[in-house]
């Protein structure tokens, strides 16, 4: 089995970056297709990205393209949402989440992380 923990989370100004990082324990952390989720107050939890257990290439939601990218380093069983140009509206809760598959689902994900919070002020 798979445990996730978020960290990286802050405050930041728009326009700024940051990393956030999803540290996996377990030795199948590898057979897992990695996921990010986000949940703005008062929201339903939306699809961020995902990162096929391969390491290739998933998908990402429209709204995040070409701002945020998601790699993994096997070494370090930790999977990596770098976010670039940040805008107000990218403020939420961000989950990792472990899945057979990847995909834009929740469902298809059965492991999840605790979140860490991202603000990004105007």
């Amino acid at each position: 089995q798979v445990q996730l923990a978020e960290s990286g989370g802050g405050l930041v100004q728009a326009g700024g970056s940051l990393r956030l990082s999803c540290a996996a324990s377990g030795r199948t952390f590898s057979n897992y297709a990695m996921g990010w989720f986000r949940q703005a107050p008062g929201k339903e939890r939306e699809f961020v990205g995902f990162v096929r257990w391969s390491g290739g290439s998933g998908d990402y939601a429209d709204s995040v393209k070409g701002r945020f990218t998601i790699s993994r380093d096997y070494a370090k069983n930790t999977v990596y949402l770098q976010m670039n140009s940040l805008k107000p509206e990218d403020t939420a809760v961000y989950y990792c989440a472990a899945g057979p598959f990847g995909s834009r689902w929740s469902n298809s994900y059965d492991r999840w992380g605790q979140g860490t919070q991202v603000t990004v002020s105007s």
